[in-house]
């Protein structure tokens, strides 16, 4: 019988699980912008060129041709294929492998406003403003930095219990080490389900699902409702169990379908769970 209450457990929900090393992976900006460094120097000569700029640009493209490689971080793209459909023409411009004439490359630069911000100076040095522009698209990053947080937070937990969990398990593989039968949670074969983590003990075998939702979305009511299918199935199965740490205050806008699931499913927990040290108490 559940003893917890539900509405006592999600107001423990946290808003946050952000790491320092979330927001901005600065090796990775500082690597990129040194990968062109040399580039971005040359380019730097050309700062204050202003009526000159696409005279001077075609000439030192036509000395260095390599300088066209970082004209797509200017602006804020990783593509060095960039197509542009003009009044004229569809035109695909490589800038690692040049494929038209260098004017093509100086209307390139006129018509996105790179000449403009280059030849009148209005940045002092095109490798600082690299690092601006990388540190940007960094952020893009964090979603799929997010994802893993709290991966990282309950392998911590699990490891500090003193568990051995293994990573990213696909059942079939379950099945063959364990000698388990998973068929009611992969529909008789026909999907392939795989676990974030799996702990094995000498009473069960436990699969365990983590997630952490800032937001809200409809995302979190398939979740719940995906999770309570799989705690009901789970339950068939000898030697098995199902466990989901889960949290994030996004779970509020869909707190109903997380009831649903919260009363089915024994093995639900949250981080406070875990700092009050489930992790010692379940895996027995």
């Amino acid at each position: 019988m559940q003893t917890r209450d539900f509405d006592s457990w999600l107001a423990t929900f946290r808003e946050s699980i952000a790491t320092y090393s979330y927001y901005t992976d600065f090796g990775k900006v500082i690597a990129n912008a040194n990968a062109i460094r040399r580039q971005l120097c040359l380019m730097n000569s050309l700062l204050g060129s202003g009526d000159k700029f696409e005279a001077e640009f075609e000439s030192l493209a036509h000395d260095y041709p390599e300088i066209l490689q970082c004209i797509p971080i200017l602006l804020a793209s990783r593509n060095k294929l960039i197509p542009v459909q003009t009044s004229e023409a569809f035109l695909v411009f490589d800038f690692k492998q040049p494929n038209l004439d260098l004017h093509h490359y100086t209307e390139f630069m006129r018509n996105t406003g790179l000449a403009d911000l280059i030849g009148r100076r209005l940045v002092s040095s095109l490798v600082d403003y690299v690092f601006g522009v990388e540190a940007g698209l960094d952020s893009n990053a964090r979603k799929n930095r997010g994802g893993h947080l709290m991966e990282d937070l309950v392998e911590t937990f699990l490891k500090e219990a003193h568990l051995s969990p293994q990573k990213e398990v696909y059942a079939s593989a379950l099945e063959s080490a364990c000698g388990l039968d998973l068929s009611p949670l992969s529909n008789d074969g026909k999907t392939e389900k795989r676990f974030d983590f799996v702990v094995e003990t000498k009473q069960a075998v436990y699969a365990i699902e983590t997630n952490f939702y800032a937001g809200g979305g409809s995302k979190l009511n398939e979740t719940a409702r995906s999770y309570k299918t799989l705690a009901l199935e789970s339950r068939a199965i000898p030697n098995f169990r199902f466990v989901w740490f889960t949290d994030g205050q996004g779970w509020w806008s869909a707190r109903n379908n997380l009831r649903e699931t919260f009363d089915v499913l024994p093995d639900l927990y949250c981080i406070h769970d875990l700092e009050q040290g489930v992790a010692n108490r379940i895996f027995q």
